[in-house]
């Protein structure tokens, strides 16, 4: 369907819950880059229940090497830096949805060379919103502008 790719994610607790989203929609998780936990963290293991087996989970080891294998045609990522709305774009199945560090979000070089295809979420009275909702967030408008096939 689509896919979520998390660039080195911090807290388990939110990859957990995206992966629990990945699994309730079909979505591939792709996790790039050094992690800020191991992966058999039981934080980890918590937030995405026994849902872990019904998510196909990649790991890259860079984002060089993710871009290398991605069409950039299909990539769009997510910045509480860009300008553009994230309902803007028209989604299609098999896109690459790309979220940065919770800390941090996105490196500013990728915001600026990709500025064309960086796109915020609208906020008011906070920095930023959660990852694992910011992912769903995302996610789900991507399935509405395809009819919620999950198929």
């Amino acid at each position: 369907m689509f896919n979520i790719v998390l660039v080195e994610p911090e807290i388990p607790q939110n990859t957990g819950n995206i992966a629990r989203t990945c699994a309730a929609t079909g979505s591939n998780l792709i996790l790039v880059g050094k992690l800020g936990f191991k992966t058999d963290d039981r934080y980890l293991k918590r937030a995405g229940l026994d849902y872990w087996k019904h998510v196909n989970v990649i790991y890259k080891e860079s984002f060089e090497e993710f871009l290398s294998e991605t069409d950039l045609s299909k990539v769009f990522f997510f910045s509480k830096k860009a300008n553009n709305n994230y309902s803007h774009p028209e989604y299609k199945k098999g896109d690459f949805l790309v979220f940065g560090r919770e800390t941090y979000g996105l490196p500013d070089e990728i915001i600026q060379k990709y500025s064309n295809k960086c796109y915020k979420i609208p906020t008011k009275n906070v920095r930023s919103l959660n990852l694992s909702t910011s992912a769903a967030i995302v996610l789900y408008e991507a399935l509405r502008q395809n009819d919620f096939q999950l198929n």
